[in-house]
């Protein structure tokens, strides 16, 4: 058997990607939850055999079990809370105007206007 190297060799997974608007992160096939706080801003994701975490300008800003099943979506309650709380934050700013009101003029000022009179013919 041969003797182990000098230097010990990377094991783990290393990603840097900007978060996206749902706030989830894929790692395989599974999506686990990120602090909404940080959407659109560059994280970096670390991930071992235990452990997913990720950070964004060095502060932990997600950390979950590493889930070994296919296709599961791990949401952490206080993201989830957080999220609810900017949804309602936004919604007034993302809510249409209200319709202008427009005047709505009656038929018959149109016939007096180019002068046809419907009861006795043209004026």
């Amino acid at each position: 058997m041969l003797g182990l190297p000098p230097v010990a060799p990377e094991t783990g997974w290393r990603r840097s990607a900007r978060l996206p608007r749902d706030h989830y992160i894929r790692l395989d096939s599974n999506d686990y939850s990120v602090h909404p706080s940080v959407i659109g801003r560059r994280i970096e994701i670390l991930a071992d055999l235990d452990r997913v975490r990720v950070f964004s300008s060095g502060r932990v800003v997600a950390d979950h079990e590493r889930i070994w099943a296919w296709h599961q979506t791990l949401s952490d309650p206080d993201h989830v809370e957080a999220a609810k709380v900017l949804r309602r934050g936004r919604i007034g700013v993302l809510r249409p105007a209200p319709e202008p009101q427009v005047e709505q003029r009656a038929l018959t000022d149109y016939d007096t206007a180019l002068g046809i009179d419907l009861e006795g013919g043209v004026a």
